[in-house]
């Protein structure tokens, strides 16, 4: 029987500018996206007499709500056919957190999905496929960084920028996307609060979704200020609509000690997680 694994990495946008609203109802982006490879969720593939869907993590729609199965059913229409495979998904970045995990794992899907049936869907009709899922799912069809631009879809692989080694810090409440889409018009800066592009390596860390999502979500904006006033980090920045702030840090920073200090002092429900981006 045919059984393989595949990883779907957690993302980071090193910067994400909102250029305005489209006639569609989505907003143009201009965004460079790093992948995570350290932080993935796991998707295990066996050929199956029939399609099914488990994850480990029961707050998961296991569904048609969910994005791995909406993206085999649209491989299936692509093909004219069923998927006969079982497919088990467990959950390593959480949701809602602007990591991109559930377009990942969608993407993850597309990829096992074709692999199974001997790769009917070239490059062009999967990228068509993860477009018409979601705006963040043709690019975890590539490898390495990539600017995304028009609703996020269009991917342009770039050089990856030099490695950053990070610290990711998420209270235990979500920001759904659209929402922060909706606000970002109307929003209005936090006074005391860094906006503003931070340089690493000549890049510009900036994320035009912080003045709405912090306007709503005050905590993130107090947790961002907070990394910035550490000597250990040198530059912090919400990825994505959130909740995830994550921090860059210098040679030698304790990033276990760092998010120990900041559950004692913030929140001690934070999640966290250390790494180098890919």
């Amino acid at each position: 029987m045919n059984s393989f694994t595949l990883n779907a990495p957690a993302k980071l946008n090193l910067s994400l500018r909102v250029l305005g609203k489209r006639d569609d109802g989505f907003h143009e982006i201009d965004t460079l996206m790093v992948k995570l490879p350290g932080l993935a969720d796991q998707l295990d593939f066996r050929e199956a007499a029939e399609f099914s869907f488990e994850c480990d993590d029961p707050s998961v729609p296991s569904d048609e709500r969910n994005l791995v199965v909406k993206a085999v059913r649209a491989y299936e229409s692509a093909v004219g056919h069923a998927c006969k495979c079982g497919i088990s998904l467990q959950k390593r970045i959480p949701h809602g957190a602007g990591l991109g995990g559930g377009s990942s794992d969608a993407a993850a899907a597309l990829l096992g999905v074709n692999r199974l049936h001997d790769f009917k869907l070239g490059v062009e009709a999967l990228h068509g496929l993860a477009a018409s899922l979601g705006s963040d799912i043709p690019f975890f069809l590539t490898t390495g960084a990539a600017r995304c631009t028009g609703r996020g879809e269009k991917i342009e692989p770039v050089p990856p920028p030099s490695a950053l080694r990070v610290l990711l810090l998420k209270p235990v409440f979500e920001v759904p996307t659209p929402d922060a889409y909706q606000r970002w018009q109307a929003s209005r800066e936090i006074p005391g609060i860094s906006y503003g592009p931070q340089i690493m390596d000549g890049l510009p860390l900036v994320n035009d979704l912080e003045r709405p999502v912090f306007e709503k979500h005050r905590f993130l904006a107090e947790l961002k200020q907070w990394l910035l006033e550490r000597r250990e980090i040198s530059a912090a920045l919400m990825s994505g609509s959130g909740s995830t702030v994550f921090a860059v840090l210098r040679d030698g920073a304790d990033a276990a000690a760092i998010a120990h200090s900041a559950r004692l002092e913030l929140d001690p429900g934070l999640w966290s997680w250390s790494g180098i981006t890919g």
